[in-house]
Order: structure tokens, then sequence, then C-alpha cells
């Protein structure tokens, strides 16, 4: 069992940055995958960005491409989300991800294995 708890979301004006963590309990985390996904007040949950085990490889939404940072650190079992050049329509609740395959995350996020509560990120124009 693996429980995933976010933090670092917060109110912040557009062009300014955030960084996100996702903590996760258990001694496995480093054989997950991770990722991101935000889910805006009246529209579905979108993937953000994913990464995978060793943190070699990482994939971004295309609204996030250039601005959005996924990074790991298997040692401290926590996921990270630097977000850079916000936008207002960046707001959404970020919601943190643990799969076994990689493809899931973009493919069928509802395979996923693990989901945390989510975090709040607020940008105001």
């Amino acid at each position: 069992q693996v429980q995933l708890v976010e933090s670092g979301g917060g109110l912040v004006q557009a062009g300014g940055s955030l960084r996100l963590s996702c903590a996760a309990s258990g001694r496995t985390f480093s054989s997950y995958a991770m990722g991101w996904f935000r889910q805006a007040p009246g529209k579905e949950r979108e993937f953000v960005a994913t990464i995978s085990t060793s943190g070699g490889t990482t994939y971004y939404a295309d609204s996030v491409k250039g601005r959005f940072t996924i990074s790991r650190d298997n040692a401290k079992n926590t996921v990270y989300l630097k977000m850079n050049n916000l936008k207002p329509e960046d707001t959404a609740v970020y919601i943190c991800a643990a799969g076994s395959l990689l493809g899931i995350f973009f493919s069928r996020p509802a395979r996923l294995d693990y989901w945390g509560q989510g975090t709040q990120v607020t940008v105001s124009s």
C-alpha cells in the first residue's frame, strides 16, 4: 500500500512559480512511475506530467511543456512538480499518482494504482 500526500500549492500571480511535492509512504516508491494530473472546476481531470522509476524519462502535456518540470528523489520518496511562468488557466487541484507503467498515465489513467488527495493551485491575473 502506498499513500500519497501533496503539498506546496497556493495562490500566486501570473508569471510566478510554485513547486509542488508529493510524499509517498512505503518502501516501494522507486518501483512506481509517478505523475501529476490536474482538475479545474467544471472540467475533466487532465494529464500534466509523468516520470519513470529512475527519473530518466519524462513526458509533459503540451499545455505545460517548457514551463513545468517533473523530478523525483527516490531516497526521499518524493516527486516534485516545478511550475514556472504560471498562467490563470493553470488554476486547478493538482493530484499526484503512482502507476506500474509510464504509458498508463496518458493512455489509461483510471488504471493507476494510487492517487493523492490533491493540492490547490490558484493563479491570479
